[in-house]
């Protein structure tokens, strides 16, 4: 039987006060389906359930790419039926790990969301894969372990850079800076030496990718994980 992997969705749509749609990218979950497929069972939840909101922006930017084509036209059910978050607490054992689909949504809901907390904080007590890609790291921000320590405390990690989310234009609608909170509680944050360059990095059990660029690169760190 294949392993199951969890993928967590936004269900925040809204950007900031920019009057602009977000949502979760698009590469960031075609690409690393793509990866496991055969590979893993992939379950897909969001903090509310039901269809968990595309960021248009990411459909326009990779609408002639090969793998986010097949998800929007063969795999849609993976966003549009999500299971709610809640439905997945106690059930560690059944997963090999969860993984974190980034977009700008993550820094709204997911953050601060305490199911998700809960979710991260046992499956990394079970010795699961903890993975995330871009914006996907904020659900790591505010999670203390058992100990009271925050979750990133030492680890080795990538997520979207403070200087790629100004660069962006997003940085003035954000909620917090995701590469600053991630140093503040104790990360050992690196960064591609190029904006938006592919960048993955591996701490025992613990898989980041910074950007869209790496999306396809962390779908195979899980693989080989697994």
């Amino acid at each position: 039987m294949a392993p199951k992997i969890l993928f967590v969705l936004t269900s925040h749509s809204a950007l900031g006060n920019s009057g602009q749609k977000t949502g979760w990218f698009l590469p960031e979950l075609s690409h690393p389906v793509a990866e496991l497929e055969g590979k893993a069972e992939i379950v897909v939840a969001s903090p509310l359930g039901g269809e968990a909101p595309l960021d248009p922006k990411s459909a326009e930017l990779f609408k002639d790419d090969p793998a986010s084509i097949r998800l929007l036209n063969d795999l849609s059910h993976l966003y549009k039926n999500t299971s709610k978050l809640e439905e997945w607490l106690g059930k560690e054992d059944e997963f090999a790990g969860i993984f974190y689909v980034g977009g700008h949504g993550p820094m709204f809901d997911l953050a601060t969301d305490e199911t998700s907390i809960s979710l991260i904080k046992s499956f990394y007590h079970a010795n699961k894969l903890i993975s995330a890609v871009c914006h996907g790291p904020a659900a790591f921000v505010n999670v203390k372990l058992n100990d009271g320590t925050y979750l990133v405390e030492g680890k080795q990690l990538t997520a979207f850079s403070d200087d790629e989310e100004v660069d962006f234009g997003t940085a003035p609608y954000m909620p917090f800076k995701l590469e600053s909170a991630l140093k503040e509680h104790g990360a050992k944050f690196t960064a591609a030496k190029e904006l938006y360059g592919e960048k993955v990095v591996i701490d025992g059990k613990f898989i980041t990718g910074e950007n869209p660029a790496s999306a396809g690169a962390v779908g195979r760190a899980i693989a080989e994980a697994l």
